[in-house]
């Protein structure tokens, strides 16, 4: 059970990550999203530190902090510097009913999740309750599964893939502690999903340059000024 104070702090925590998931995940300026994913990462290594899981607190800061956004400003043509890949604003505009579908087939994949939960974990509702950073896991599994289900910008898709993976770590800390075999799972999760983020921006990568593009804005977009 928590205490009143740090009960405070995972409150407070809780919607910092909230807020930069959803900045880093729906702000059309891709540089200004990939920034946001930075505080996300350290907002998330916090609540690691938190939960008092200190290797994964180090994983986080290492692989989230500095490691996967290396490789998201790869992607963008900030790193290295002078390459020919510039930034850009995402300008599609999805329609309203394939967005809506979008969204309710993400909003449909997450309810199973929950019962899911719900059905595996007696305590699964007494979880959520004493711990807001459970709450925050459970919003950010949403957000994710949401973004990825709406955006079609393949470098967004990649953000909503490594939120949507932070979520479920934290989902699964919650529910399973901060024993050494649920760190050590989540160690492999948080690699796995780096390597990930680095072969998705490679390929994003060569596929712009074998299109002959110098931009991350397709065929028929408009361009950022």
């Amino acid at each position: 059970m928590l205490t009143p104070s740090l009960y405070s702090v995972e409150t407070v925590l809780a919607l910092m990550l909230i807020g930069a998931s959803w900045a880093t995940l729906f702000d059309r300026l891709l540089l200004r999203a990939c920034v946001m994913f930075v505080v996300f990462a350290l907002a998330l290594t916090l609540a690691w530190w938190l939960l008092e899981a200190p290797w994964l607190a180090l994983a986080e800061l290492l692989l989230g902090a500095v490691l996967t956004p290396a490789a998201l400003f790869y992607a963008l043509g900030v790193l290295p510097l002078g390459s020919p890949l510039l930034p850009k604003r995402d300008w599609r505009v999805e329609t309203w009913p394939h967005a809506g579908v979008r969204v309710l087939l993400a909003l449909g994949w997450l309810v199973l999740l929950l019962l899911a939960l719900y059905t595996l974990t007696p305590t699964f509702s007494d979880v959520f309750e004493e711990s807001p950073l459970m709450v925050a896991g459970a919003i950010m599994v949403a957000s994710g599964l949401g973004a990825f289900a709406l955006h079609r910008h393949s470098l967004r898709r990649l953000l909503a893939f490594n939120v949507l993976g932070s979520g479920v770590f934290l989902l699964l800390a919650g529910l399973a502690g901060t024993l050494i075999k649920a760190q050590a799972l989540i160690m492999v999760g948080l690699l796995v999903a780096w390597l990930g983020t680095l072969l998705g921006s490679l390929l994003i990568r060569r596929i712009y340059w074998l299109q002959g593009q110098r931009s991350l804005t397709g065929g028929g977009e408009r361009e950022a000024g």
